[in-house]
């Protein structure tokens, strides 16, 4: 009875670690490693198995009836299955996706076992847990290896390796002396326990490591992202009677969209803004090297045709195969003209609140990047006192709601004129919201891409905090 006691605490421990493995796996937010929901749901199920078979469980609590029985049966095959995926998280799918096939074939004898289709002795050969684990694994690893198979490099594996051994050992006392799972005398769940412990630590260890990862990683994007915030504008530039306002939402930490108010000749004022293709570091790497690379074409003769040819120059010599929508634009606030070049970029808007009227501004270039010698064009076009202009990348336009709707074909241009006697400041505020609210699927906000909002309003006297003043 001693030894069935035990017994009966080993097969609780090893639930208990079971079911810690899982709590770890559920409230590891940033990183849910699978190996650590099958490890756990392996331990708990033959923990659990292990208790229900126990003779002092047993005592204590009656022999099971015949539907115990079938529950009984149903845990001591099933365990076996998150055991695979378990194996299949450190070995990998095998050489062509064996374990995978293990896994099938072992599930769909584990259907027809419980249909009750095979024998009693067959249904006995079944479900010993350590059947396929230390008869079938064993195989496909041979011929895996035969068939030149490697593995991921798997660190701690000399710990894992000695918990398998205890294992095997265990199960193979068991078969020798013709010892039942679960009996009092059963070697096998101790190996067991040993092989859950050296998993923990191999677990915890790997946890460690994803950590100090995670860590790194946070600390890399945290510089990264101050990095980024170096190379934008810290305001607008200032000049009469116009205002800027720009709104800059990434959609991870680091973006591919960028901004820029190159230098200009007086009463004057450049306006740069490009969307790197792709999301994240990489974007972000390559819209710095953009940013520079404005910088270089100043010496330009200012035209900006011929500043985005320079620009698509670079980018298809020093980072060949990423690509980039730009648009270059420079306004001449006395003579209320602009000049302006694209490539690939969403057009500019301008709201000419005289006519009441939107105005697209044709005009597109080929992306930049993708030949060098690619030729660009220059489009003008006038403004007036108490006109609007809006400048963006992609992420504004192509937002959707639900329903599939994008905001700029069904929003915008309604909001650019029910807003406009807003203020610069707070039209772009507005907006953004508005986009964001767009992309809201009930449970949080679905920005898809890096949105960048620039107005640039055209007035004749003072700007008050909320409306236009003075415009006529």
């Amino acid at each position: 009875m001693r030894g069935a006691v035990t017994l009966l605490i080993v097969g609780a421990v090893i639930a208990t670690l079971g079911s810690a493995a899982v709590v770890l796996y559920v409230f590891r937010r940033r990183v849910r490693e699978r190996f650590l929901l099958w490890f756990g749901l392996f331990s708990i199920l033959y923990g659990i198995a292990l208790v229900v078979r126990n003779s002092a469980f047993r005592l204590g609590f009656g022999q099971p009836t015949c539907v115990g029985l079938s529950v009984e049966r149903f845990l001591t095959l099933s365990m076996i299955v998150p055991g695979l995926l378990l194996f299949e998280e450190f070995y990998g799918r095998g050489w062509r996706s064996s374990i995978r096939w293990v896994s099938g074939i072992y599930c769909a004898l584990v259907a027809i076992a419980m249909s009750g289709a095979v024998s009693e002795s067959t249904f006995e050969l079944l479900q010993f847990p350590g059947t396929t684990l230390v008869i079938l694994v064993p195989i496909v690893l041979t011929l895996g290896r035969i068939a030149g198979y490697r593995p991921p490099p798997l660190a701690n594996s000399r710990a894992l390796f000695a918990g398998l051994l205890a294992f095997f050992c265990g199960f193979a006392v068991d078969r020798v002396r013709h010892t039942k799972f679960g009996d009092w005398q059963s070697a096998e769940p101790y190996g067991f326990l040993a092989l859950v412990i050296c998993l923990w630590y191999v677990t915890a260890r790997r946890v460690i490591a994803d950590e100090r990862r995670l860590v790194s990683l946070s600390d890399e994007m945290r510089a990264a992202t101050k990095i980024q915030e170096a190379i934008l504008p810290s305001g607008p530039p200032s000049l009469e009677n116009v205002q800027i306002a720009v709104r800059y939402a990434p959609m991870t930490a680091v973006a591919g969209d960028l901004y820029d108010f190159p230098a200009a000749p007086s009463n004057c004022i450049a306006v740069f803004v490009a969307d790197v293709m792709g999301h994240g570091v990489p974007a972000a790497l390559v819209a710095s090297m953009v940013k520079v690379a404005v910088s270089t074409q100043r010496g330009n003769d200012g035209e900006p045709a011929s500043i985005i040819a320079g620009l698509n120059a670079v980018l298809c010599n020093e980072a060949r195969k990423q690509y980039a929508t730009a648009v270059y634009l420079c306004l001449d606030a006395v003579n209320r003209v602009g000049q302006y070049s694209t490539a690939a970029h969403p057009p500019p808007l301008l709201w000419r609140r005289g006519k009441q009227a939107l105005e697209v501004l044709g005009g597109v270039g080929l992306l930049l990047g993708v030949r060098p010698n690619e030729a660009y064009d220059d489009s003008k076009f006038s403004f007036d006192v108490g006109d609007r202009l809006l400048l963006y990348t992609d992420g504004l336009l192509e937002a959707e709601n639900r329903a599939g709707e994008s905001f700029g074909d069904a929003a915008l241009p309604t909001f650019i004129k029910e807003k406009q006697d807003f203020g610069a400041e707070q039209f772009v505020d507005f907006l953004l919201k508005e986009v964001l609210a767009w992309s809201y699927d009930g449970t949080r906000e679905r920005q898809e891409d890096d949105i960048t909002i620039m107005v640039i309003d055209f007035h004749a006297g003072k700007i008050h905090a909320g409306r236009l003043g003075g415009a006529s």
